[in-house]
């Protein structure tokens, strides 16, 4: 890439975007441009089309997707297939359109089989059945990343795909109706202790084990990516570090604050058991987090406090 590229970062607003458009911003790239979704439909074909015509961006980051928690996919799967394959069959077929030199499309690790193994290398993708409660999240992500293959190898587009691991930090989505697992402790712990509540219910057993990345590292990761990478494989972006989510519950509740009582919900699902991504071919290309988890969870729940009122709830 070069500084004067105009770099198109979907979903610029979001938890993953505004990463990757500070980390840019940081690294000299002034010519980024973003779309608010009131601005830019990007499940409408002609919108897309019309945008790109105008703009002719140089470079495209794919971070826009419709995401959730497991009652999110749970309960509205239909809207999750159709609506992600939508954003990314319209901006991806535009890049290839109207000759953009770089694409890198943004997945998650839940596109790995639900009992993969552990911890997960990029190519255990499609060897065996997905977690139910977000396939239909899953499936599309599968579909956008295939995508981007199919037209490196058919047409030579420099199209790149990378998968995160589970993120948090600043703009967090913190609505209980759809978060993640991890702002979802942030706001549960920082309501309890603000109104001095006695107990926490948290969903199910607290057993399962995952992997967490600050989201900036994630951002950092992103552009070495567009600056280093071209292959046709999809690269795991994580910390390749684990813990439970009794352990992960127990940082929350000690940096919040708060005093009271953990109520683990076992009715509820857990999810995949384990989640861990192989970092080596990341860690090979030359990259390393540098965030730790303990000093992650502290500066997103600082961000909490200082944006409440903005940030979404």
């Amino acid at each position: 890439m070069e500084k004067s590229d105009k770099i198109y970062v979907a979903g610029h607003r979001g938890l993953v975007g505004s990463a990757i458009v500070r980390n840019l911003q940081a690294k000299g790239y002034e010519n980024v441009i973003g779309r608010t979704h009131r601005e830019l439909d990007l499940t409408s074909q002609a919108q897309v089309r019309d945008f790109f015509e105008k703009e002719r961006p140089d470079v495209v980051v794919l971070a826009a997707a419709k995401v959730g928690g497991i009652n999110a996919n749970n309960t509205t799967p239909a809207e999750f297939a159709y609506e992600n394959m939508q954003i990314q069959c319209n901006v991806i077929k535009c890049c290839h359109d109207f000759h953009v030199k770089k694409l890198l499309f943004l997945g998650s690790t839940c596109i790995y089989p639900k009992m993969a193994p552990q911890p997960i290398p990029e190519d255990a993708l499609l060897t065996g059945p997905l977690e139910e409660t977000n396939e239909a999240y899953a499936i599309a992500k599968i579909a956008g990343l295939e995508m981007c293959k199919f037209y490196k190898r058919q047409y030579g587009d420099d199209f790149i795909s990378c998968m995160p691991t589970n993120l948090y930090g600043p703009h967090d989505n913190y609505d209980l109706k759809g978060s993640h697992v991890l702002p979802a402790m942030i706001r549960k712990f920082h309501e309890a202790k603000v109104n001095g509540a006695s107990t926490v219910e948290l969903w199910g057993t607290g057993t399962p084990l995952r992997e967490f990345l600050y989201v900036d590292d994630m951002a950092d990761a992103c552009v070495f990516l567009l600056e280093n990478y071209s292959g046709e494989q999809h690269v795991n972006i994580g910390t390749g570090k684990e813990i439970t989510i009794k352990e992960l519950a127990e940082t929350v509740r000690r940096t919040v604050g708060f005093t009271g009582e953990i109520v683990w919900n076992s009715a509820m699902p857990d999810g995949t058991p384990r989640k861990l991504t192989d970092v080596a071919k990341l860690h090979g290309l030359g990259w390393t987090h540098k965030v730790e988890l303990e000093e992650g969870v502290k500066l997103a729940y600082d961000w909490f406090r200082e944006n409440v009122e903005a940030a979404r709830l």
